[in-house]
């Protein structure tokens, strides 16, 4: 425990990077997702726009790269990372490589979601005249907002446990200071304080998340 104490603002520091990471890949990937799982939605064969083509062409793509494990994926972007950011190791990398993969998964979950929404619903507002970016923005994307929440802060949780490998391309994080400090250095104390700050984290996330999904679908 006297370890801990000597490390507590090292502690808080990783605890405030963990925080950066997931926040900034949420948003990043949040976005890229949301743009990708619309493009899955409005394409695919009888939707809004349809285009077999273009729904082809991205539905290879995030099922190409979903199922490839993030320890691997994060050295095979490693060169994408040195081209775009300037710098394939540290926070910043992690962050770059956690969304694009965040991308992939969210987009997925937004595309599911969207696909719950009523037909019924859908072809009352074309029989009003209303047009197939009017339907998506009035209609489709309202409709599934409790549940694209609720898929957010699944995404989210999943990005905090992915954050805990920043440390193989020399990044800090909660997860870092813990296998540094706590597993390698047979602290217990110091590994079992990042792993309550974690989940307290989390719960934070999930209650938040939990909240704002009732308050929207209660609309």
């Amino acid at each position: 425990m006297d370890r801990l104490f000597e490390l507590g603002s090292e502690f808080w520091v990783a605890a405030a990077e963990t925080l950066y990471m997931a926040s900034l890949t949420l948003l990043i990937g949040g976005l890229g997702g949301l743009l990708l799982g619309t493009v899955l939605y409005t394409t695919r064969p009888g939707s809004l726009l349809s285009n077999r083509a273009v729904f082809n062409i991205v539905n290879v793509v995030i099922n190409f790269f979903r199922p490839i494990p993030f320890i691997i994926f994060i050295a095979a972007v490693q060169p994408l990372s040195r081209l775009v950011i300037g710098t394939g190791i540290g926070n910043d990398a992690l962050i770059f490589a956690l969304s694009i993969a965040a991308s992939f998964a969210i987009a997925r979950i937004v595309e599911q979601n969207l696909l719950t929404v009523s037909p019924g619903a859908i072809e009352a507002a074309r029989a009003m005249g209303a047009g197939p970016l009017r339907i998506l923005r009035t209609v489709v994307i309202p409709e599934a907002l409790g549940p694209l929440i609720l898929g957010y802060t699944f995404v989210l949780v999943a990005i905090v446990d992915m954050t805990a490998m920043a440390g193989f391309i020399g990044g800090g994080g909660l997860g870092n200071f813990a296998l540094v400090y706590g597993y390698r250095q047979f602290e217990p104390a110091i590994t079992w304080a990042a792993v309550i700050i974690i989940v307290v984290f989390v719960q934070g996330v999930q209650f938040l998340g939990n909240w704002l999904a009732r308050k929207v679908m209660r609309r």
